[in-house]
């Protein structure tokens, strides 16, 4: 499994997509702002997922 990085583009949950901000040992926090629809999804701009639950879509 390859890890996500700083700066790193990815999907995850069905279709959410985010840029890394922070890589922990078992996550990386997510800004996920930069999706088109963001407002309609009503969720917080920042999320926490496990490193086993995301691909990565465009890395650096």
């Amino acid at each position: 499994m390859k890890v996500a990085e700083v700066g790193n583009i990815i999907e995850f949950k069905d279709g959410l997509q985010g840029i890394v901000e922070k890589v922990n040992e078992n996550s990386v926090i997510v800004d996920i702002t930069i999706m088109e629809n963001f407002h309609d999804l009503e969720m917080e701009e920042k999320t926490v997922v496990n490193h086993k639950r995301y691909k990565i879509l465009h890395s650096n």
